[in-house]
């Protein structure tokens, strides 16, 4: 007998869950459109603003796209000499600022990971002064007497270590094997040798994750200026900023827009002020965007 092959129909795959696309799924992302819109909006809308005249800006303050173009405002802004002195300041404080903060930061980490008299005093310690702080008057009272006022170190010294990062790195720091320090003291190595090379490229994502933290606070840095800096050249460039909104009513033309027959744009200036001194961090921020998210991923699963 001859057998006789049966053929079964064609019955269509059933789709995988993960591409299936729901009601839900629509609405999540409806929202999350909404939101970003919501959040990138005023952000687009200054820039419109620092490139638009005066007099299209106040017939539409809300526009989509500029229907005519001013560079004035970034011209009064290159020009202003306050900006270019005041970003000078915050270069200094952000590349020195972060270097103390990270270096103490880490060391600190390394340190209280290990055993040592008198350990959980230590911590109690710094947990401590994570919620009490010394108080407005001792801290300037202290600033002053150690000869820190009008100068740099009075924006960069008294921010030593954030606390939250410390515990992050000393939990990651705990989470490497003792093995490999071990190994290396069989070998002679010394503490700072296996702190420099060993734990600290393993901890490489996470050292940069913060490195990035403590560059924008650093370069946002106004609080302190503002209570320890008299001179007008060793200003921040946030104070700087501060001080262009405070007077965007008042301000005076240069002399090359005067030649010019242009006449400054308050909110204008306002807003390219905004944009320069975002800028800079703006750049460094994709360089930087890999090892940001290693970092979080890593101190999200050791931590």
């Amino acid at each position: 007998m001859t057998a006789q092959t049966q053929t079964r129909p064609l019955t269509p795959r059933r789709k995988s869950k993960l591409n299936r696309v729901t009601a839900t799924d629509v609405c999540i992302l409806a929202f999350l459109l909404v939101f970003s819109g919501l959040v990138l909006y005023p952000f687009y809308n200054s820039v419109l603003i620092s490139m638009t005249p005066q007099v299209v800006y106040i017939r539409e303050p809300f526009m989509l796209w500029p229907k005519a173009l001013d560079w004035s405002s970034y011209q009064y802004v290159f020009e202003n000499k306050s900006i270019w002195m005041g970003m000078w300041t915050t270069v200094q404080i952000t590349i020195f600022g972060t270097l103390y903060n990270i270096f103490l930061t880490v060391t600190m980490a390394y340190a209280l990971n290990h055993s040592f008299p008198g350990k959980k005093a230590v911590i109690a310690l710094i947990m401590f002064t994570m919620y009490f702080s010394g108080g407005l008057i001792p801290t300037y009272m202290m600033i002053k007497d150690f000869g820190l006022m009008n100068t740099l170190w009075s924006m960069i010294l008294p921010t030593g270590v954030s606390i939250s990062y410390l515990m992050v790195m000393r939990k990651f720091f705990k989470s490497i094997p003792d093995e490999l320090e071990e190994s290396a003291k069989i070998d002679g190595a010394n503490d700072l040798t296996i702190m420099f090379r060993i734990v600290l490229p393993l901890a490489l994502p996470m050292v940069i994750t913060f490195v990035i933290y403590y560059g924008v606070e650093r370069w946002n840095e106004w609080y302190n200026g503002l209570l320890y800096i008299k001179s007008a050249t060793k200003m921040p460039l946030q104070l700087v900023l501060r001080q262009i909104v405070q007077n965007s009513q008042t301000i005076q033309a240069s002399e090359s827009m005067q030649d010019a027959g242009i006449k400054p744009f308050g909110d204008g200036i306002k807003m390219a002020t905004v944009i320069v001194t975002m800028f800079p961090v703006m750049v460094l921020y994709p360089f930087m965007q890999k090892y940001f998210v290693t970092g979080l991923t890593v101190g999200a699963v050791k931590g």
